[in-house]
């Protein structure tokens, strides 16, 4: 049964209030036209629970808008969405086109700083290739399963090269109707004859209201590490939000999180004052034998005001470190790996209430 506007309806007596469904939840294709982010083809979700976000088909089918009845959960970069036609792929480049978004995906064979993998003289830009390339293949839809109104996308991500690795992301993201959650499942494929590095991140990019000053990290945390020393400056309120700060510097936490019983890290940032007390949250659900890494980044700057909540294959340290650390993945020739990600909104009491009770399961 869907859940909409405070009670259940079955499929037949919902389709009896409607003359079609997308009145209530729709996957609709848009095209994006203005400035830098001209020719960007997009999806655009409607659940019916008041959660809305739209998927760049020119950008790997990351995430880019998503808002909770009316209020952003996303961080946007001054640049906006940026077509993948004004990508550098080298040096800083990529901060060019980061435009933010809720979801940043990070690799496939590389993610951090840019450096030089000496041990093939390969120049590698920051963070990688992957999110700025144009999926293919892509199908979209909406449908009953049952009594589940179910609202998807797939497509295919090739990041390859001549002489190089040749991985294949195979990406499908859905959602339902009256719930207020994005289900993410991606396959990648070494579909080349080589070993190839792994390396994925997934930059969810929260915002402002869920960034506020007094906004919180909630988890079950076994072990907490600052990246450098501008970070262990921070460690005391790794955990807390800072209203925007003049002259702020970016920090970064590797954070270690115990598991459900199921096997799955739960984290969320909340923001327990939004509405007067009602609070709005974003949370992230995933199998830690998948994601085993995970990093918090905090940036307190005025315009630059986001909080990264980063599960990975990896940490954002760059090739050549994860393979002098013994951190770095390999994927044989014909080797796939999975990957899932729950990406999920608490905004009354009792979703929070049930999130805790999650919390509670890993301790």
């Amino acid at each position: 049964m869907a859940t909409l506007f405070g009670r259940s309806y079955t499929r037949q007596d919902l389709l009896r209030h409607v003359g079609d469904i997308a009145q209530i939840a729709s996957v609709r294709p848009v095209e994006l036209v203005n400035g830098s982010e001209r020719g960007i083809r997009a999806l655009e979700f409607r659940t019916g629970s008041g959660l809305s976000f739209s998927l760049l088909q020119d950008r790997a089918l990351d995430i880019y808008d998503a808002t909770f009845n009316g209020s952003p959960l996303h961080w946007q970069a001054p640049a906006g969405p940026v077509a993948p036609t004004f990508f550098d792929p080298y040096h800083i480049g990529w901060l060019y086109a980061m435009g933010g978004g809720l979801l940043t995906t990070c690799g496939l064979t590389h993610v951090g700083p840019p450096e030089v993998d000496e041990e093939i003289d390969e120049e590698l830009g920051m963070n990688g290739r992957i999110g700025n390339i144009p999926a293919r293949n892509v199908g979209f839809g909406a449908e009953w399963d049952g009594e589940e109104y179910m609202l998807w996308a797939t497509g295919e991500v090739r990041e390859s090269s001549l002489y190089g690795p040749n991985l294949l992301l195979r990406r499908s993201i859905h959602s339902r109707i009256g719930q207020s959650k994005i289900w993410i499942k991606d396959v990648v494929v070494n579909e080349g004859y080589e070993a190839a590095p792994l390396m994925l991140l997934y930059q969810c990019n929260a915002g402002f209201p869920v960034v506020a000053a007094g906004s919180e990290l909630r988890a079950v945390i076994d072990n907490v590490e600052p990246r450098d020393e501008l970070s262990a400056a921070g460690m005391d309120n790794f955990d807390q939000c800072e209203g925007p700060t003049a002259q702020a510097g970016e920090q970064a936490f590797f954070i270690d999180h115990d598991a459900d019983t199921r096997g799955m890290v739960n984290i969320a940032l909340v923001n327990p004052e939004f509405g007067g007390g009602q609070g709005l949250g974003l949370y992230l659900a995933y199998p830690k034998a998948e994601l085993p890494h995970y990093t918090h980044w905090k940036m307190a700057g005025e315009g630059t005001y986001v909080t990264g909540l980063q599960p990975g294959n990896c940490l954002p340290e760059g090739r050549s470190s994860a393979r002098q650390n013994g951190r770095l993945r390999l994927l044989n020739p014909g080797e796939s790996a999975t990957f899932h990600l729950e990406i999920g909104v608490l905004a009354t009491p009792q979703d929070r209430a049930d999130f805790e009770a999650r919390l509670q399961s890993a301790e």
